[in-house]
């Protein structure tokens, strides 16, 4: 028999929640909204207040307090669309149950196979029972494992009103994945003066740095001309293209970085002599190294358009979401605490890390929301090899449930 966290989880993963790239309107995806109104109904039968859908597929609902004690309201998010780097449809998940270690064959039709040399968090999982995937699609850890524990949270809550709680605010958002998943946020509405999001890696994770990070896209205007007579009128736009590469520091790469260290990411690179499209994404923790990424990407366009001609290189530049620390330190800093008391006292040892990427809660921390961001238990996420441990599932769980106590007595 599997927990009923679980077994949560493996129902909402049945939901295709897939999000997209480029499109305005939000969820981008109207199969997003399903599992948006699967969730609603849960916490309507669960017994939660205030519970709602918005028009853009945001779900929203809170746990009464259960004490006359001043504590501050506090809340809980996950994102409830996948990936779109791999399909979401038709997810089919097995659980090796009591993993002895090695290499697990996904899909044995296919030659699927998850390797430990390639992953070697699998080895941290033994006698652990995995959740995978067939090797055919992404499993959905990310995040609706984190959507799986706030509710099995919420409806402990719920189910015994005689532990005394304060205010507890539950939050689901659509399109975090394409980087929209605070866009419409109602933090007034939300009701919790601070939360946590719960989309974080595998057990003992818990962040509250990230990068700041901007997305870069760079136009080249070429000169097609018959390459018989092209001396001396030819601007091939992939060759130029090429050489703004090479004006970007080699090792401030994602092949060559780490920990606190940026980089600038190159995409995705296209097209033809006559014009060629870059897009970048540009990472510093350190805001005043984020400000100087920017003006090199900015001068190697500079000195482009001076050697061929103003035009050839349009550079566009729009931050996206700011690193959270500053919104964190000092005044908010006991959330990391509670959080790790709360991760010790189940025998776990709390890995206070940066994220190498966003969260809602970079965004929702600049919206007024401080939001440190929890572990899931999952591993590998956005692949075909994506999975995570029932236990962790279990963990997180009772890792959620002592927070709100903590927090409480604080």
């Amino acid at each position: 028999m599997i927990s009923r966290a679980a077994e949560r989880f493996l129902h909402y993963v049945s939901f295709d929640t897939q999000s997209k790239d480029d499109e305005e309107q939000v969820p981008s995806t109207e199969k997003q909204r399903v599992l948006a109104e699967v969730l609603k109904r849960e916490l309507e039968e669960m017994g939660a207040s205030d519970v709602r859908m918005s028009e853009n597929g945001y779900v929203y609902a809170v746990i009464p307090a259960t004490t006359d004690k001043p504590v501050k309201a506090l809340g809980f998010i996950s994102h409830m669309d996948t990936a779109p780097a791999m399909s979401g449809t038709d997810v089919r998940p097995r659980i090796v149950e009591n993993y002895g270690g090695g290499d697990i064959v996904l899909n044995e039709e296919k030659q699927i196979v998850m390797r430990v040399k390639d992953f070697p968090g699998m080895a941290d999982c033994v006698g652990k029972d995995l959740i995978v995937t067939d090797g055919t699609t992404l499993l959905g850890a990310d995040d609706k494992a984190g959507v799986a524990e706030i509710m099995e949270m919420a409806e402990f809550f719920l189910s015994h009103p005689e532990i005394p709680h304060g205010k507890i605010c539950i939050g689901f958002t659509p399109d975090e994945e394409v980087g929209r998943g605070a866009d419409f946020f109602d933090v007034e509405g939300f009701g919790a003066d601070v939360a946590y999001t719960v989309d974080g890696g595998p057990i003992g994770e818990l962040e509250y740095e990230n990068f700041n990070a901007a997305s870069g896209k760079v136009e080249i205007n070429g000169r097609g001309v018959h390459p018989g007579s092209a001396k001396g009128s030819m601007i091939n736009a992939l060759l130029v293209g090429m050489e703004f590469q090479s004006l970007l520091p080699v090792f401030e790469n994602p092949m060559y970085t780490e920990g606190y260290e940026g980089f600038f990411h190159l995409d995705q690179f296209s097209g033809d002599v006559e014009s060629a499209h870059m897009e970048y994404i540009i990472r510093d923790h350190d805001r005043e190294k984020f400000e100087k990424k920017k003006e090199l990407f900015e001068a190697a366009a500079a000195y482009l358009n001076r050697k061929y001609g103003e035009g050839t290189v349009v550079v566009k530049l729009k931050d996206s979401y700011y690193n959270m620390k500053e919104k964190i330190e000092p005044e908010n800093l006991y959330l990391i605490d509670i959080a790790s008391e709360a991760m010790k006292a189940l025998g776990i040892a709390p890995q206070v890390t940066p994220i190498r990427g966003g969260t809602d809660g970079a965004r929702l921390s600049y919206m007024g929301l401080p939001c440190p961001n929890l572990c899931t238990g999952g591993y590998n996420f956005h692949g075909k090899y994506e999975f995570i441990p029932v236990q962790s599932i279990d963990t997180m769980v009772e890792i959620l449930k002592d927070i709100v106590i903590r927090f409480e007595k604080r």
